[in-house]
């Protein structure tokens, strides 16, 4: 039987793991990049990574099963990351990201869940739903990171600018996001396109049907109190 936690604990949990979860992806995308130009502090940005992973973990913890779920879907990513860190070797790089996308989609669906089931709009609902955005922005990133590995010449990108800086794919994948297209990487194969697209209609489809439904929720949320 799991151990249930105590309720000013668990309302304090409750409140956090959403934000703690934000600020961490929010240090690896707008943060880390800046960290770049110093070479010496590149390690932060396999920092940052692992932060997001961990800050993930906690964000789902609820239940004792889930939480070893997720721990045993973000392992191979973390060790692809140190791995890398240490060794310098990529080997472990497509499975990390093929297990990051599994990791990213497990967190998105729990969250998202969580999400729809609030009856008001409260802050940590708001930190959950930006969270979602920016998970699935993060979890394309990783699939265009594979189509590459697995379709050398996807992208119009230099191999060897990605293979410096994977990166890259991130940043495109929050362009494909949210339909900016400034076209400076494309995709050129059939299987990059189909997924661009795709991520393009999702990244519409989830704001149009999430703010209706926060909208809707903070209406009923006004109409109770009245």
């Amino acid at each position: 039987m799991e151990k249930q936690l105590s309720v000013p604990f668990k309302k304090g949990y409750e409140q956090g793991r959403f934000a703690t979860l934000l600020l961490a992806i929010l240090c690896y995308l707008f943060i880390a990049p800046f960290l770049k130009a110093f070479p010496g502090l590149n390690i932060l940005l396999n920092i940052f990574m692992t932060g997001v992973l961990i800050a993930g973990i906690y964000s789902v913890s609820q239940r004792k099963k889930v939480t070893i779920f997720a721990a045993l879907l973000a392992m191979p990513v973390f060790a692809s990351i140190w791995t890398r860190q240490i060794t310098g070797a990529a080997i472990l790089t497509p499975i990390g990201d093929s297990f990051g996308i599994m990791f990213m989609s497990y967190l998105a669906v729990l969250i998202l869940s969580s999400v729809i089931r609030a009856r008001k709009v409260s802050h940590d609902v708001i930190y959950g739903a930006i969270v979602v955005y920016l998970i699935i922005g993060i979890t394309w990133g990783f699939v265009f990171r594979v189509i590459e590995t697995l379709e050398p010449g996807s992208f119009s990108l230099a191999v060897e600018s990605l293979q410096q800086d994977p990166s890259l794919l991130y940043y495109f994948s929050f362009v494909t996001l949210t339909t900016l297209g400034y076209g400076d990487i494309t995709p050129l194969s059939t299987t990059a396109r189909s997924f661009a697209y795709l991520e393009a209609l999702i990244g519409q489809i989830y704001l149009t049907v999430l703010v209706a439904r926060l909208v809707g929720l903070h209406i009923s949320q006004s109409l109770e109190k009245k």
